[in-house]
C-alpha cells in the first residue's frame, strides 16, 4: 500500500465518520515540524453558530491556541499534518480507531482497531474548562456586568470572561519562569475598563496568595471612579486606578508591566516606561502601526518587496511585523529575552500578537561580553530602517538609540 493511498484512506474515513455523526476527535503527536513548543494538536467538531466546524487545538509548552476551520478545509488541514508533521495520528470514531503513523524511510502504515465501549461526539462548542478565575463568588465580575449575582456568566459576556482566564493563563505561565515571589508590583497601562485589571489581581492576590500591589493607567476619568469604586467595593486594597495617560505616567518600580492593545505609539510609550523601572517582565499586545506604516509610505523605498507594499493591505500588515520586530530587538538591547507570538483567544475575539520580554540577569563580566551583541542589535536596527524607507522608530527614539 503506498504512502498516498494510505493517506486518502485516512481522509475518506475521517469525513465519512464526519457525515455519517460518528466522528469523536482526532489526536496528533510526535511532532517532527519547525514550531519548537508544539507538541500536539487535537481536533474536534464543534457546532458554531449553527454551522459544523472542526476545531483544532494546538497544544504548546505553555499554552493551547484554538482555530477552528470548516469542514473541508479542516480535513484538509488534518491530512497535511499526517502527512509532514505528525508522526502518528490517531481517528476516534464510535465504533473504531483509524491510525496512521509515519515508521522507518517515511514509509505510511494505516491500521485500524475495534473499540469494547462505544465513544460518544461532544459538539458542545463552549466546554466546561477548568478556569484559573472562577465566577462565584466575585464581586468585580458582577459589578462590571460579566456575571449575575449568583455568579453565572451572562450569555452575552462568555467571550469576555474567557478571554480574560486565557490572559491570565498566559500571564501566569510566564510569571512561573520568574523566580518565586517576584512579582510584587503591576502596572496595567491603559488599562480601561479594568477586567483584565482585576482579574490579575485577583489571581495574583486571592487565588495565588501573594502580595501584589497593582495599579491600572486610564485616561478616562469616569472608568477610574468606577473602578477604583469597585475595587473598594471587592476589599481589593492594593488595586487602585489612577487616571493620566501612558505617556504622563511616572513609574520607577515595575516587576510587571501590561499594554493591552494601547494604540500607535502609546505601546511604544508602555515599553519605555517598561525598560526605565527595570521592569521583571513586559508583556504588550500592540494595536494600530500608524507611525511605521506612515514611514514607510512617506519615502517608498524600491526593493525586493516593493511589489507587495505597493498594495494597502499587504503595507499594512508589513508596517506591523516591522514594528514590532524592531520592539523585540530594542527589547533584546535593554537585556531582555523576547519572545513574539500570536494569541487567539477564542472563536469569536481577534488575532492578537503578544510581544513579551523578559529581563535577564546578567553578571558583569556577561555584561562586557554583551557590549558586542549590542552594537550588532543597533546595526540590525539601522539596516531594518534603511531597507523599509523608515527615519525614525518612536520606540528607538524615545531610548535615545538613534543619535
Amino acid at each position: 500500500m503506498s504512502n498516498q493511498f494510505s493517506l486518502q484512506q485516512f481522509k475518506d474515513q475521517l469525513s465519512e465518520s464526519i457525515l455519517n455523526n460518528a466522528f469523536v476527535k482526532v489526536s496528533m503527536g510526535n511532532y517532527q515540524g519547525n514550531e519548537k513548543e508544539l507538541k500536539n494538536v487535537y481536533v474536534r467538531k464543534v457546532k458554531i453558530k449553527r454551522v459544523d466546524m472542526l476545531s483544532f487545538t494546538y497544544r504548546y509548552k505553555t499554552r493551547d491556541i484554538i482555530k477552528n476551520f470548516p469542514i473541508v478545509e479542516g480535513v484538509n488541514l488534518i491530512g497535511n499534518f499526517a502527512s509532514n508533521d505528525f508522526k502518528i495520528s490517531t481517528l476516534f470514531t464510535s465504533e473504531k480507531e483509524v491510525i496512521i503513523e509515519q515508521g522507518k524511510k517515511q514509509l505510511i502504515t494505516l491500521r485500524e482497531r475495534l473499540i469494547g465501549k462505544a465513544l460518544q461526539p461532544d459538539l458542545s462548542h463552549n466546554k466546561e474548562k477548568k478556569r484559573l478565575i472562577q465566577p462565584a463568588g466575585k464581586q468585580y465580575l458582577t459589578e462590571l456586568k460579566l456575571t449575575d449575582a449568583d455568579g453565572n456568566v451572562f450569555k452575552n459576556a462568555q467571550d469576555k470572561y474567557k478571554q480574560i482566564n486565557q490572559y491570565v493563563e498566559i500571564l501566569n505561565s510566564l510569571i512561573k519562569e520568574l523566580p518565586a515571589g517576584s512579582i510584587k508590583s503591576v502596572v496595567d497601562m491603559g488599562s480601561g475598563k479594568g477586567y483584565l485589571t482585576f482579574a490579575l489581581y485577583d489571581y495574583l492576590n486571592v487565588v495565588m496568595g501573594g502580595h501584589a500591589s497593582v495599579t491600572g493607567v486610564e485616561y478616562r476619568e469616569d472608568l477610574v471612579l468606577l473602578c477604583n469604586a469597585i475595587a473598594e467595593r471587592s476589599a481589593f486594597r492594593h488595586l487602585r486606578f489612577v487616571e493620566g495617560t501612558i505617556q504622563d505616567y511616572n513609574v520607577t518600580d515595575i516587576d510587571l508591566l501590561i499594554a493591552l492593545h494601547a494604540c500607535d505609539t502609546a505601546t511604544d510609550d508602555a515599553i519605555f516606561k517598561g525598560i526605565k523601572a527595570n521592569s521583571k517582565l513586559i508583556v504588550v499586545a500592540p494595536c494600530c502601526h500608524k507611525q511605521i506604516r506612515r514611514e514607510m509610505e512617506k519615502n517608498k523605498v524600491k526593493n525586493e518587496i516593493s511589489v507587495l507594499t505597493k498594495h494597502g493591505i499587504f503595507m499594512e500588515r508589513q508596517a506591523e511585523m516591522v514594528t514590532d520586530g524592531i520592539r523585540a530587538l530594542i527589547l533584546e538591547y535593554f537585556g531582555y529575552k523576547t519572545k513574539v507570538f500570536e494569541f487567539i483567544s477564542d472563536a469569536h475575539t481577534p488575532k492578537n500578537v503578544l510581544i513579551v520580554g523578559t529581563k535577564t540577569m546578567i553578571t558583569s563580566q556577561q555584561e562586557q561580553a554583551r557590549e558586542g551583541r549590542k552594537a550588532d542589535i543597533k546595526k540590525k536596527i539601522a539596516e531594518t530602517k534603511a531597507y523599509f524607507g523608515i527615519g525614525y522608530h518612536h520606540l528607538e527614539r524615545l531610548l535615545e538609540l538613534d543619535n
